[in-house]
């Protein structure tokens, strides 16, 4: 299992209940392959910082995650075919990467 990153930008016309939606059928393909999603961040609505599919917002929400290298894949072939996504990219965690966010999500637990 490695560690990813996975952006994706939902489509800014949906609501808070249908964008919550759309996290949790990410958040639960996540888990019914297997992995484990490390930390969740929504960023909210934000201006793009070029049109893209004549659309100049975007829910932006990046996750965190520990799954198989063969799942990213088909994670990525979700996000194609869901059409409030419009745009994402995963990147896998180098070294440095992930010992800052372990550092992060240790001093995350202290301030608890």
């Amino acid at each position: 299992m490695n560690y990813y990153e996975s952006v994706v930008i939902i489509e800014p016309s949906l609501n808070e209940e249908q964008v919550e939606e759309v996290v949790e059928k990410i958040k639960n393909k996540i888990i019914e392959a297997g992995g484990e999603i490390i930390k969740e961040d929504r960023w909210g609505l934000r201006k793009l910082a070029y049109g893209l599919k004549k659309r100049k917002d975007g829910y932006y929400v990046i996750f965190t995650i520990k799954v198989s290298a063969e799942f990213i894949k088909e994670l990525e072939d979700f996000y194609k075919l869901y059409e409030p996504i419009f745009k994402f990219m995963t990147i896998k965690l180098k070294k440095k990467e992930l010992e800052v966010l372990i550092k992060e999500l240790q001093s995350l637990e202290v301030s608890k």
